[in-house]
Protein backbone atom coordinates (compact mmCIF):
# COMPACT_ATOMS: atom_id res chain seq x y z
CA UNK A 1 0.00 0.00 0.00
CA UNK A 2 1.44 3.31 -0.90
CA UNK A 3 1.96 5.88 1.81
CA UNK A 4 2.53 9.91 1.21
CA UNK A 5 5.50 11.82 2.38
CA UNK A 6 5.49 14.58 4.28
CA UNK A 7 8.39 16.75 2.19
CA UNK A 8 7.92 19.93 4.03
CA UNK A 9 6.16 21.48 6.86
CA UNK A 10 5.79 24.74 8.01
CA UNK A 11 3.82 26.62 10.83
CA UNK A 12 2.07 29.44 9.42
CA UNK A 13 0.44 30.91 12.73
CA UNK A 14 -0.44 29.45 16.14
CA UNK A 15 -3.19 27.01 14.71
CA UNK A 16 -2.70 26.47 11.22
CA UNK A 17 0.00 24.40 9.51
CA UNK A 18 0.56 23.59 6.00
CA UNK A 19 2.15 20.72 4.41
CA UNK A 20 3.86 19.63 0.97
CA UNK A 21 3.33 15.66 0.80
CA UNK A 22 4.55 13.78 -2.35
CA UNK A 23 1.40 12.49 -4.18
CA UNK A 24 2.38 12.20 -8.16
CA UNK A 25 -0.78 11.29 -9.07
CA UNK A 26 -3.08 13.41 -7.21
CA UNK A 27 -0.81 16.49 -8.47
CA UNK A 28 -0.84 15.37 -11.81
CA UNK A 29 -4.90 16.14 -12.28
CA UNK A 30 -5.16 18.57 -9.13
CA UNK A 31 -7.42 22.06 -9.96
CA UNK A 32 -7.59 24.73 -8.08
CA UNK A 33 -11.07 24.07 -5.91
CA UNK A 34 -10.60 20.80 -5.77
CA UNK A 35 -9.96 18.69 -2.56
CA UNK A 36 -8.10 15.25 -1.05
CA UNK A 37 -9.64 12.93 1.75
CA UNK A 38 -6.87 11.77 4.04
CA UNK A 39 -6.38 9.50 6.95
CA UNK A 40 -3.36 10.18 9.60
CA UNK A 41 -2.86 6.50 9.72
CA UNK A 42 -4.57 2.78 9.70
CA UNK A 43 -7.11 3.91 12.62
CA UNK A 44 -7.48 7.15 12.20
CA UNK A 45 -10.84 8.79 10.51
CA UNK A 46 -11.20 10.57 6.85
CA UNK A 47 -11.32 13.86 6.85
CA UNK A 48 -11.21 16.50 3.66
CA UNK A 49 -8.88 19.25 3.01
CA UNK A 50 -8.63 21.76 0.10
CA UNK A 51 -5.87 21.48 -2.41
CA UNK A 52 -3.96 24.52 -1.57
CA UNK A 53 -1.12 24.43 -4.08
CA UNK A 54 0.35 21.96 -6.67
CA UNK A 55 3.49 21.22 -8.54
CA UNK A 56 3.12 18.92 -10.90
CA UNK A 57 7.18 18.96 -11.69
CA UNK A 58 8.04 17.72 -8.04
CA UNK A 59 4.84 15.78 -7.60
CA UNK A 60 3.47 17.84 -4.54
CA UNK A 61 0.51 18.90 -3.21
CA UNK A 62 -0.10 21.29 -0.59
CA UNK A 63 -2.51 21.23 2.23
CA UNK A 64 -3.46 23.70 4.98
CA UNK A 65 -5.11 23.18 7.86
CA UNK A 66 -6.64 24.58 10.86
CA UNK A 67 -6.05 22.54 14.70
CA UNK A 68 -9.69 22.09 15.49
CA UNK A 69 -10.31 18.79 16.18
CA UNK A 70 -8.59 15.06 17.15
CA UNK A 71 -7.38 14.22 13.39
CA UNK A 72 -5.56 17.23 12.78
CA UNK A 73 -4.05 17.16 16.17
CA UNK A 74 -2.88 14.16 14.78
CA UNK A 75 -1.51 15.20 11.71
CA UNK A 76 0.40 18.75 13.20
CA UNK A 77 2.93 15.74 15.01
CA UNK A 78 3.51 14.37 12.26
CA UNK A 79 7.43 15.56 10.59
CA UNK A 80 8.79 16.19 7.59
CA UNK A 81 10.16 12.78 6.14
CA UNK A 82 7.53 10.84 7.98
CA UNK A 83 4.30 9.41 5.89
CA UNK A 84 0.46 9.93 5.89
CA UNK A 85 -1.28 6.67 5.35
CA UNK A 86 -3.72 7.82 2.43
CA UNK A 87 -4.39 10.78 0.62
CA UNK A 88 -7.10 10.57 -2.06
CA UNK A 89 -7.71 12.84 -4.60
CA UNK A 90 -8.26 15.38 -6.31
CA UNK A 91 -12.26 15.02 -5.52
CA UNK A 92 -14.86 17.45 -6.21
CA UNK A 93 -15.47 19.91 -9.29
CA UNK A 94 -12.27 22.35 -10.25
CA UNK A 95 -13.64 25.90 -9.49
CA UNK A 96 -14.83 27.59 -13.05
CA UNK A 97 -12.14 30.03 -14.00
CA UNK A 98 -12.64 30.53 -17.78
CA UNK A 99 -13.25 33.87 -19.51
CA UNK A 100 -13.56 35.50 -16.61
CA UNK A 101 -12.25 38.80 -17.07
CA UNK A 102 -12.60 40.82 -13.51
CA UNK A 103 -13.08 38.67 -10.48
CA UNK A 104 -12.91 39.76 -6.83
CA UNK A 105 -11.64 36.67 -4.72
CA UNK A 106 -12.96 36.85 -0.81
CA UNK A 107 -10.70 34.92 1.48
CA UNK A 108 -11.77 34.80 5.49
CA UNK A 109 -9.18 33.39 7.56
CA UNK A 110 -8.34 29.96 6.85
CA UNK A 111 -10.48 29.98 4.16
CA UNK A 112 -7.70 32.32 2.48
CA UNK A 113 -6.07 28.74 1.83
CA UNK A 114 -8.43 27.84 -0.35
CA UNK A 115 -9.25 31.00 -2.10
CA UNK A 116 -5.34 31.22 -3.16
CA UNK A 117 -5.06 29.33 -5.69
CA UNK A 118 -8.26 30.46 -7.09
CA UNK A 119 -6.46 33.80 -7.57
CA UNK A 120 -3.16 32.19 -8.55
CA UNK A 121 -5.17 30.47 -11.30
CA UNK A 122 -7.46 33.52 -12.82
CA UNK A 123 -3.91 35.82 -12.41
CA UNK A 124 -1.88 33.10 -14.70
CA UNK A 125 -5.31 33.37 -16.97
CA UNK A 126 -4.82 36.88 -17.50
CA UNK A 127 -7.74 38.34 -14.87
CA UNK A 128 -7.41 40.82 -13.51
CA UNK A 129 -7.96 40.38 -9.54
CA UNK A 130 -8.84 42.15 -6.88
CA UNK A 131 -8.48 40.54 -3.63
CA UNK A 132 -10.15 40.62 0.20
CA UNK A 133 -8.62 38.92 2.98
CA UNK A 134 -9.64 38.82 6.24
CA UNK A 135 -8.15 37.75 9.43
CA UNK A 136 -9.31 38.56 13.30
CA UNK A 137 -5.99 39.80 14.03
CA UNK A 138 -2.39 40.29 12.63
CA UNK A 139 -0.93 37.01 14.73
CA UNK A 140 -3.76 35.14 11.95
CA UNK A 141 -2.37 35.97 8.66
CA UNK A 142 -1.67 33.58 6.18
CA UNK A 143 -0.68 33.94 2.30
CA UNK A 144 -0.29 37.93 2.61
CA UNK A 145 2.95 37.34 0.26
CA UNK A 146 0.98 35.45 -2.54
CA UNK A 147 -1.75 37.03 -2.42
CA UNK A 148 0.12 40.18 -3.10
CA UNK A 149 1.92 38.22 -6.27
CA UNK A 150 -1.62 37.11 -7.66
CA UNK A 151 -3.81 40.54 -7.48
CA UNK A 152 -3.41 43.44 -9.04
CA UNK A 153 -5.79 45.15 -5.91
CA UNK A 154 -5.11 43.34 -2.41
CA UNK A 155 -7.38 44.57 0.42
CA UNK A 156 -6.24 43.71 4.06
CA UNK A 157 -9.00 43.68 6.59
CA UNK A 158 -8.56 42.44 10.44
CA UNK A 159 -11.32 42.29 13.17
CA UNK A 160 -9.09 44.56 15.45
CA UNK A 161 -7.21 46.69 12.75
CA UNK A 162 -4.12 45.14 14.05
CA UNK A 163 -3.31 44.60 10.42
CA UNK A 164 -4.36 46.19 7.30
CA UNK A 165 -7.54 48.58 7.74
CA UNK A 166 -10.25 47.47 10.92
CA UNK A 167 -13.37 46.09 9.80
CA UNK A 168 -15.12 43.07 7.74
CA UNK A 169 -14.04 41.94 4.56
CA UNK A 170 -17.97 43.03 3.14
CA UNK A 171 -16.76 46.84 4.10
CA UNK A 172 -13.91 46.18 1.86
CA UNK A 173 -16.18 45.02 -0.90
CA UNK A 174 -18.55 47.36 -0.63
CA UNK A 175 -16.29 50.16 -1.14
CA UNK A 176 -14.35 48.46 -4.12
CA UNK A 177 -18.55 48.23 -5.66
CA UNK A 178 -19.14 51.80 -4.63
CA UNK A 179 -16.02 53.26 -6.43
CA UNK A 180 -17.10 51.82 -9.93
CA UNK A 181 -15.16 48.59 -9.81
CA UNK A 182 -17.41 46.52 -11.79
CA UNK A 183 -16.52 42.28 -11.76
CA UNK A 184 -18.05 39.42 -14.00
CA UNK A 185 -18.01 37.34 -10.54
CA UNK A 186 -17.47 37.67 -7.11
CA UNK A 187 -15.75 34.28 -5.48
CA UNK A 188 -16.17 34.26 -1.41
CA UNK A 189 -13.96 31.38 0.57
CA UNK A 190 -14.02 31.43 4.50
CA UNK A 191 -16.81 30.92 7.12
CA UNK A 192 -20.23 30.50 6.39
CA UNK A 193 -21.20 33.49 7.98
CA UNK A 194 -18.96 34.93 6.32
CA UNK A 195 -19.98 33.94 3.01
CA UNK A 196 -23.47 34.12 3.77
CA UNK A 197 -23.13 38.22 4.29
CA UNK A 198 -20.68 38.85 1.72
CA UNK A 199 -23.66 36.98 -0.59
CA UNK A 200 -26.17 39.29 0.74
CA UNK A 201 -24.17 41.96 -0.60
CA UNK A 202 -23.09 40.97 -3.79
CA UNK A 203 -26.84 40.15 -4.23
CA UNK A 204 -28.07 44.05 -3.86
CA UNK A 205 -25.65 44.90 -6.93
CA UNK A 206 -26.58 41.59 -8.62
CA UNK A 207 -22.67 40.35 -8.76
CA UNK A 208 -22.80 36.33 -9.42
CA UNK A 209 -21.17 35.10 -6.81
CA UNK A 210 -19.61 31.61 -5.93
CA UNK A 211 -19.07 30.33 -2.62
CA UNK A 212 -16.75 27.42 -1.43
CA UNK A 213 -19.11 24.57 1.12
CA UNK A 214 -17.30 22.13 3.24
CA UNK A 215 -20.13 20.39 5.23
CA UNK A 216 -19.47 17.19 7.19
CA UNK A 217 -18.32 14.57 4.63
CA UNK A 218 -16.86 11.19 4.98
CA UNK A 219 -16.29 9.39 1.95
CA UNK A 220 -16.13 11.91 -1.02
CA UNK A 221 -18.19 9.71 -3.39
CA UNK A 222 -21.61 11.28 -2.59
CA UNK A 223 -22.48 7.82 -1.31
CA UNK A 224 -23.16 8.92 2.56
CA UNK A 225 -25.15 12.01 2.35
CA UNK A 226 -23.23 13.85 5.17
CA UNK A 227 -22.60 16.18 3.22
CA UNK A 228 -25.70 17.45 1.76
CA UNK A 229 -26.92 20.67 1.43
CA UNK A 230 -30.17 22.63 0.42
CA UNK A 231 -30.33 25.07 -2.61
CA UNK A 232 -33.19 26.95 -3.45
CA UNK A 233 -33.04 26.56 -7.87
CA UNK A 234 -35.99 27.93 -9.59
CA UNK A 235 -37.99 28.24 -6.59
CA UNK A 236 -37.69 24.63 -5.95
CA UNK A 237 -35.42 23.57 -2.88
CA UNK A 238 -33.02 20.50 -4.19
CA UNK A 239 -30.77 18.53 -2.68
CA UNK A 240 -26.55 18.87 -3.68
CA UNK A 241 -23.62 17.34 -1.82
CA UNK A 242 -20.37 18.85 -1.83
CA UNK A 243 -18.30 16.06 -2.47
CA UNK A 244 -19.69 15.71 -6.30
CA UNK A 245 -21.23 18.73 -7.03
CA UNK A 246 -19.58 20.74 -5.00
CA UNK A 247 -17.51 22.14 -3.40
CA UNK A 248 -18.73 25.50 -5.50
CA UNK A 249 -21.67 26.62 -5.42
CA UNK A 250 -23.80 29.33 -6.70
CA UNK A 251 -23.90 31.66 -3.47
CA UNK A 252 -27.47 33.12 -4.31
CA UNK A 253 -29.11 29.02 -4.17
CA UNK A 254 -27.06 28.21 -0.86
CA UNK A 255 -29.34 27.66 2.60
CA UNK A 256 -26.79 29.11 5.00
CA UNK A 257 -28.79 28.92 7.75
CA UNK A 258 -29.15 25.65 7.50
CA UNK A 259 -25.43 24.66 6.58
CA UNK A 260 -24.61 26.74 9.67
CA UNK A 261 -26.94 24.43 11.71
CA UNK A 262 -25.68 21.16 10.33
CA UNK A 263 -22.03 22.09 10.94
CA UNK A 264 -23.02 23.10 14.49
CA UNK A 265 -23.93 19.78 15.24
CA UNK A 266 -20.44 17.87 15.74
CA UNK A 267 -18.80 20.36 17.43
CA UNK A 268 -18.72 19.57 20.62
CA UNK A 269 -18.07 15.74 20.37
CA UNK A 270 -15.10 17.44 18.14
CA UNK A 271 -13.70 19.52 20.98
CA UNK A 272 -13.99 16.50 23.47
CA UNK A 273 -12.25 14.26 20.61
CA UNK A 274 -9.44 16.88 20.32
CA UNK A 275 -8.93 17.16 24.31
CA UNK A 276 -8.25 13.63 24.14
CA UNK A 277 -5.76 13.73 21.48
CA UNK A 278 -4.03 16.53 22.99
CA UNK A 279 -4.05 14.41 26.52
CA UNK A 280 -2.67 11.57 24.31
CA UNK A 281 0.56 13.34 23.08
CA UNK A 282 1.34 15.27 26.79
CA UNK A 283 1.50 12.17 27.83
CA UNK A 284 4.46 11.19 26.09
CA UNK A 285 3.11 9.82 22.65
CA UNK A 286 4.42 12.05 20.26
CA UNK A 287 3.91 10.50 16.71
CA UNK A 288 0.74 9.72 15.47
Amino acid sequence: MPMYRIVRKEKLNPTVTLMEILAPAVAKKAEPGQFIILRVDEDGERIPLTIADFNRQQGTVTIIFQIVGATTEKLNHKLEGEFIQDFVGPLGVPTHTQGLRKVAVVGGGVGCAIAYPVAKKLHQQGCEVHSIIGFRNRDLVILEEEFAAASQKLCRMSDDGSWGEKGLVTDALTKLIQSGEQYDRVIAIGPLIMMKFVTKLTKEFHIPTTVSMNPIMIDGTGMCGGCRLSLVQNGKRVTKFACVDGPDFDGFEVDFDEAMARGAMYRDFERHAHEETCNLFKGGETHA
